[in-house]
């Protein structure tokens, strides 16, 4: 799954990467090393600009809500519980089979945090000594250092509760596309712990190589069967994962130094 990433990047260096032709200055966000669901997010995406004759595709950087609201809910309420949208059948749920094939995105990240329970912990859990056992979190991030392009979906809902002309009458949110998680060793392996992402978590952000960055922006790309392709996982060993302290566990936690490696885990790990 993806609970929890970070964004550092600035708007200036994204335009650049994922080649903009449109961003609005007012969206900018602060970097952000702890993004939780419901925060708003950047997103890459291609679709006409508003109000333009040329009703060409443009690549835009948008500011998104992470959380899908499906165009026909009632409310918002359930948006964090629409984060992630499992590759295998993405394509046959009502919430995300449409934006599947007419709105899709690319959420850049530094990469992702998963967490681990350790040996001691789950033994004390098992025990009852514990009710809610401490969990090792870790980074994973592109071993080279470049931007994890997280596959994702966005929606548009319309509340209706306010008026047509109210700044905040349409909501547009987004989701991140997960899928099973490597099997293959990393790229970058810990001194001690994971051999593999699949050690960490059994899913997984699908991140776009960015040979496939055009083909899923493209919207004029809506055969189902074409679209399907684009979800298989990228090469494995592109990775690296390593510890970090549980500060990030607390999502009014902050900054720079939640990615800082550990030299060993806080808390003991299963490897």
């Amino acid at each position: 799954m993806c609970g929890r990433y970070a964004a550092s990047r600035r708007p200036e260096d994204l335009t650049g990467l994922f080649q903009i032709e449109k961003w609005e200055p007012t969206e900018t966000l602060a970097p952000d090393w702890n993004v939780a669901p419901t925060k708003e997010v950047y997103a890459v995406l291609e679709r006409p600009l508003k109000d333009a004759d040329d009703r060409r595709p443009v690549r835009q950087l948008r500011k998104l809500r992470w959380g899908l609201v499906p165009s026909f809910a009632k409310n918002p309420e359930g948006a964090a519980r629409l984060i992630n949208a499992r590759a295998e059948t993405v394509h046959e749920k009502p919430s995300f089979r449409r934006p599947f094939l007419a709105r899709r995105c690319i959420l850049p990240a530094d990469g992702y945090y998963e967490w681990v329970t350790g040996t001691e912990e789950r033994e004390l859990e098992v025990k009852g000594g514990k009710k809610r056992p401490r969990k090792q979190p870790y980074f994973v991030t592109p071993a080279e250092g470049s931007v994890f392009a997280m596959a994702g979906l966005y929606e548009f809902w319309r509340d209706r509760t306010l008026p047509d002309d109210h700044p905040q009458s349409w909501w547009v949110t987004c989701s991140v596309i997960t899928t099973e998680a490597e099997t293959g060793p990393l790229g970058v392996a810990p001194a001690e712990g994971p051999r593999s992402l699949s050690d960490i978590h059994p899913r997984m952000p699908l991140m776009l190589t960015e040979d496939r960055w055009d083909a899923w922006l493209d919207p004029a790309r809506t055969d189902p069967d074409e679209v399907r392709e684009l979800l298989t996982p990228p090469p494995t060993g592109l990775m690296r994962a390593y510890p970090v302290g549980t500060a990030v566990s607390n999502v009014r936690n902050n900054g720079p130094e939640l990615l800082e490696e550990l030299d060993a885990p806080e808390v003991g790990t299963l490897f």
